[in-house]
């Protein structure tokens, strides 16, 4: 059985047994929600170690009100995203230990690999999970997470985005085209970052934020030529003439064929995006969210591929919807599973 498979039987069971989660003792608590973004995949060891850190308290012991839900990893990129989710009084330091334990493992110097990146911990944002916690307090945890970071590990550095970009709220994508992230060779000596001394080599930059939640919805096309899928990707994303809502897109070249990277904001909600059929949804501090489905995102690059002659190869999700995150994660709490990312197949095949 595949990876993606085993995380798509375990997210069923969740969701089937989502009305038993309801009773246990994890519902309701004030969850937040960090995908880490580190870059490395090619050195599993390292990914592990990072991810172990933000579970692990000294002594061994697990971090209470901690897990590690899903490790996504691709060796071809040498990126990995780690969905790390805790209770918001302990969040920070969870992902504290992780970023420290990823900048003494990951040399910026030796890393090479096809998807743009800037650091040895590429980006750290902050999501809520449900009515309970609001963004600002999200924009506070990821704040004090730059200025530990930049404290303890001396030489790295951070910029803001999103709700802890104070007082701009700009958003991740402008933020990394004003620090140069989606070039190919960047002089550093030109950056300017909001935490710590100009990037250096070794660690490079860090993007840290808060937002709704945004999922990676990946759409693979059967082309190798990059220019169709840049014209896909330039059509797709939110200021395209066939663009969705809150998609931003990088078109990539992936294992023989292109990749339409998605990255998928929630936006507030407004019928006038959403058609006959509702999307997911979810509420943030009595505010309304949605987001475009994979399917639709799957369908619209079917549709602007096949114009230029070119068939969709298939759709992955890095990590969860917002939904099955906060359900997963309740129920891991509840059975006090930090390492949950190791133990779904033994548990659901």
């Amino acid at each position: 059985m595949s990876v993606l498979h085993g995380i798509q039987k375990c997210k069923s069971f969740a969701l089937r047994h989502c009305r038993p989660v309801r009773d246990m003792a994890a519902v309701g608590q004030r969850l937040v929600a960090c995908m880490l973004n580190i870059s490395e995949a090619r050195g599993r060891d390292v990914v592990a170690q990072v991810a172990h850190a933000a579970i692990a308290c000294r002594g061994g012991q697990w971090r209470e009100g901690t897990t590690v839900l899903n490790v996504f990893s691709d060796e071809e990129y040498n990126r990995s995203v780690i969905t790390i989710v805790a209770r918001i009084d302990v969040i920070g330091e969870a992902v504290l230990a992780a970023c420290e334990r990823a900048c003494g493992l990951i040399d910026m110097t030796a890393h090479a690999g096809i998807h743009p990146c800037m650091g040895s911990v590429d980006l750290v944002p902050f999501y809520p999970l449900g009515e309970k916690v609001g963004l600002e307090e999200c924009a506070t945890e990821a704040r004090a997470l730059a200025l530990a970071l930049t404290s303890r590990v001396d030489g790295t550095s951070a910029f803001f985005f999103g709700s802890a970009d104070v007082p701009r709220n700009r958003g991740l994508a402008q933020r990394r085209r004003e620090m140069g992230w989606f070039k190919k060779v960047v002089d550093m000596s030109t950056i300017h970052p909001d935490v710590g001394p100009s990037p250096q080599r070794r660690y490079g930059l860090t993007g840290v934020g808060a937002s709704p939640y945004v999922m990676n919805c990946n759409v693979t096309i059967d082309t190798q030529d990059l220019a169709v899928g840049r014209k896909v990707a330039a059509a797709l994303r939110e200021s395209g003439e066939a663009g969705l809502p809150g998609i931003q897109v990088l078109a990539l070249p992936h294992e023989g064929a292109v990749e339409i990277a998605c990255n998928v904001k929630s936006i507030p909600c407004s019928s006038s995006w959403a058609g006959t059929v509702p999307w997911p949804a979810f509420s943030i501090s009595g505010r309304a969210y949605h987001h475009v489905p994979a399917r639709l995102i799957t369908a619209r690059v079917a549709q602007l591929a096949g114009t230029h002659g070119v068939a969709v190869r298939g759709t992955a999700l890095v990590g969860f919807t917002p939904r099955e995150c906060r359900v997963l994660a309740e129920w891991a709490l509840t059975l006090g599973i930090g390492e949950f990312w190791t133990k779904q197949h033994q548990l659901y095949m």
